[in-house]
């Protein structure tokens, strides 16, 4: 559909209802953490729940509600189960959770640096 004088296509409603799908995914705290984590590399749920700062439980229920929706996935490595962001296949996900949390990272930072943090 054109916009108006704008001359060019939006995208269809599947791609605004998936785009939204996953920002209300990442709405969470905890599950952007973990979002956040596993981008920067892999871990298993006992690594994870250390670095998020999460109990076993809720983070492993975190971890199953973000590979439903495919923005996680899973292997096996033994007896552990591995998890990790598919960097290729979740780009946009991956570019939009890095800008936003350095963007708001870089701007707390003078701030904690002032308050001796």
């Amino acid at each position: 559909m054109a916009a108006a004088g704008g001359g060019f296509e939006d995208p269809s409603v599947e791609v605004f209802t998936e785009a939204a799908a996953a920002f209300g995914l990442l709405a969470s705290p905890a599950r952007l953490h973990i979002v956040w984590a596993l981008i920067r590399g892999e871990s298993d749920v006992t690594g994870l729940a250390e670095r998020v700062g999460g109990a076993l439980p809720a983070v492993s229920q975190h971890l199953t509600k973000l590979k439903l929706a495919g923005l996680v996935r899973s292997r096996r490595e033994g007896r552990r189960q591995v998890y990790y962001v598919d960097a290729h296949e979740q780009a946009a996900v991956v570019d939009v959770v890095r800008l936003m949390v350095d963007r708001l990272g870089d701007r707390a930072a003078p701030a904690r640096r002032l308050h001796g943090l």
